[in-house]
């Protein structure tokens, strides 16, 4: 493959799978890459190495996530005002006083106390499945942990989930025509969560529970509260970030599992090798694969001149395949190490943005895999993996799978 070959813009080139040849063609011959943008003749630079990337990202300073938000393209008059209220599109110092809020939700103690329903929810999503002997991974298993958990921590009632799902998957694949055919379906399902959250936000301060709604509602930083839109902002984040990240994660690393058996075998000799593996599933399927920043000043990247206002959008799928940093880097390894915290790039690289709800995701997946491997240890693929259409999400729509019937 030639440098003039690579689209990464185009989500059709995503569609059969991660383009690794075009990344690895940017990390060899242009690791900062002036990629063309097909419609408007415009551009912005494509950063593809481990070391700038995490450079980038915890310099909010010179790379904003707030001028432009954190898309390729920049939404237009009154969608980037609404998008710059999400902690997500925000620098700091308002970034910092909207996660020093929300953060309270996600401290290790409430982590901690939340593990033993983690692991009955994942032994209960296996009990659905268990006498089948098949199943849609993703519907019935990936779904549903991560799904269970977002909606417990918003209160929203189990006769509501499947509209978070819903309402997520239209967000998310808005580059995926089963999912939407205009950009209205998106600005419609966002309208739709803030009238939900809105509701709930209502409820909340007639009945108040002890939970993280009340938690965000109540807190106050110098004299400050969320307002309405700040918590229907978060709820919207929070509702397809911790839905959507952990469910195509663990798809991945189930069907990674699936194609390296012998891998899978070492995890099932070794069950100490969990957290490990759950690490290299995660370097492995990096489910968002890249985030845009804008430069606030000229400025350069390896040498390359960045004008104020140039569009920076840099590839965590590309950093965790660095052949700088990782040996091997398209082997899985679940024996990978060092590995774990300071290599793989999944959560973010560190830095201002790093996910907030790294924590959870990995509770989340230790306690499925590890209900998952104990019960039925030989999933097999039962038909192909229908990816989603998006050079954002690393998303699996589908995946069929088979396995010995076991008792529920």
């Amino acid at each position: 493959m030639q440098l003039a070959d690579v689209d990464l813009y185009d989500p059709d080139n995503f569609v059969e799978g991660v383009p690794h040849e075009m990344l690895a063609v940017l990390r060899r011959e242009a690791p900062v890459y002036k990629h063309l943008h097909p419609t408007d003749g415009s551009f912005f630079w494509c950063v593809t190495k481990h070391a700038d990337l995490i450079e980038i990202n915890r310099d909010a300073k010179r790379f904003s996530s707030f001028q432009g938000g954190t898309n390729v393209d920049t939404p237009f008059g009154d969608d980037l005002e609404q998008a710059r209220l999400m902690m997500l599109n925000q620098d700091p110092p308002a970034h910092d006083r909207l996660r020093h809020i929300v953060s309270r939700g996600f401290t290790p103690r409430r982590i901690r106390e939340m593990h033993g329903l983690l692991e009955a929810r994942a032994r209960a999503i296996v009990d659905d499945i268990a006498e089948r002997g098949e199943c849609d991974f993703v519907q019935d298993v990936a779904m549903e942990l991560p799904l269970q958990v977002i909606a417990d921590l918003l209160g929203v009632p189990e006769a509501d989930r499947r509209k978070l799902f819903e309402w997520s998957n239209t967000l998310i694949g808005f580059d995926d025509p089963e999912f939407q055919n205009a950009v209205d379906d998106a600005m419609a399902a966002a309208g739709e969560i803030f009238v939900y959250a809105q509701g709930l936000a209502d409820e909340r301060r007639a009945n108040p529970q002890d939970d993280i709604v009340d938690a965000l509602l109540n807190a106050e930083i110098d004299g400050e509260h969320l307002t309405d839109m700040e918590f229907n902002m978060f709820f919207l984040l929070l509702s397809v970030a911790g839905n959507e990240t952990t469910r195509n994660a663990m798809t991945h690393g189930m069907n990674a599992l699936i194609d390296f058996p012998g891998q899978r075998q070492l995890l099932l000799d070794d069950p100490s090798l969990l957290d490990t593996a759950i690490e290299e599933i995660l370097r492995w399927a990096t489910p968002v694969m890249y985030f845009r920043r804008t430069a606030t000043c000229d400025t350069t990247i390896r040498g390359h001149e960045i004008a104020e206002g140039d569009r920076v959008v840099i590839w965590h799928m590309s950093a965790n395949r660095d052949e700088d940093v990782f040996d091997d880097p398209f082997a899985f390894d679940i024996r990978r190490n060092p590995n774990p915290h300071a290599q793989h790039i999944a959560f973010g690289g560190g830095g201002p943005h790093f996910c907030l709800g790294a924590n959870l995701a990995r509770a989340e997946m230790k306690v499925m895999f590890r209900e998952l491997l104990a019960r039925i240890p030989d999933m097999e693929l039962a038909g192909p993996v229908d990816r989603l259409r998006s050079n954002f999400v690393n998303g699996i729509k589908r995946m069929p799978v088979s396995f010995t019937p076991v008792s529920a």
